[in-house]
């Protein structure tokens, strides 16, 4: 397998091998694609927390449990919230 990479990228790889944290470029970039499957795993995770959550929610109008909430309201919790961590 032949990759080209911008000098940027070979500038990165680089930079790591000579801080000593890899011993090679083939390792710096097996280290790379270990990280971005682990990103997409956890980004598949969010996402099906979300259709579940969303499902839970449209579940729950259908049932006719929901609350009339305004824009306003919505600011006034975040701002509320933010106030409290201070």
């Amino acid at each position: 397998m032949n990759v080209t990479l911008t000098p940027e990228l070979e500038e990165i790889i680089q930079e790591r091998v000579s801080s000593g944290l890899y011993s090679s470029p083939s390792e710096v970039l097996r280290e790379a694609l270990k990280l971005i499957a682990e990103r997409d795993r956890l980004l598949e995770m969010q996402r099906e927390k979300l259709r579940e959550d969303l499902k839970a929610g449209l579940d729950q109008l259908d049932r006719g449990e929901f609350s009339t909430v305004t824009a306003q309201d919505v600011k006034d919790r975040i701002a509320e919230r933010l106030r409290r961590k201070q």
